[in-house]
């Protein structure tokens, strides 16, 4: 009689260890997607929901803390307005190369810091680009930290239908940091910004 139990023991020690390993295994795929938040701006004007998709950086070119992140920025539709797009922001979360590039009609002595970044969609050809540093929609991030660069318009359109995006761009001291996102499904951004 005395083996009974111990085998009924065991079967249930191995469910308990099953079912643990399949709730870890499952733990990294709700932190795929986008996260949505409510925000506000710095001078507490308006509210407006923020998307929040969390990459990983590729290679050991970097030790930083936290791991890349595209947010996206945006005013909801209201009775009474359309939703409108505010916008995009790579945080990298350590210090990037800033060129300070002069501008096309020279008012001043004004130069606008710009990051050089690559970005590859779905293993396309890289498209090189110059985004202006920092934003001041994030309260965390000012264009001085030099810890974030804000992405176009133009290029998130076309970052939401890939699959995979791969950004590349340089730290203070000019080496590479590349950074992959899986896009997931772009609807609710779409949606919630006008990004038609």
């Amino acid at each position: 009689m005395k083996p009974t139990p111990l085998l009924l023991l065991s079967v249930l020690a191995l469910c308990v260890s099953l079912r643990a390993a399949s709730g870890a295994a499952q733990a990294p795929a709700a932190d795929h997607g986008w996260r949505q938040s409510q925000a506000r701006d710095p001078a507490d004007t308006y509210s407006f929901t923020r998307f929040t998709l969390v990459g990983r950086f590729v290679g050991n070119s970097v030790q930083a803390a936290d791991r890349p992140a595209l947010t996206v920025d945006c005013i909801p539709r209201t009775a009474s307005s359309r939703p409108k797009f505010l916008g995009a922001d790579l945080l990298v979360g350590t210090t990037l190369k800033i060129d300070y590039v002069e501008p096309q009609e020279i008012r001043g002595t004004n130069y606008y810091p710009k990051v050089e970044v690559e970005y590859r969609l779905d293993a396309r050809d890289a498209e090189v680009q110059q985004w202006p540093a920092g934003t001041d929609r994030i309260p965390t991030a000012r264009p001085s930290d030099k810890l974030s660069a804000s992405v176009p318009k133009s290029a998130l359109k076309r970052m939401l239908h890939a699959h995979t995006v791969v950004i590349t761009a340089s730290d203070e001291h000019g080496a590479p940091i590349e950074m992959q996102f899986d896009i997931p499904d772009p609807a609710p951004v779409e949606a919630a910004c006008h990004m038609d």
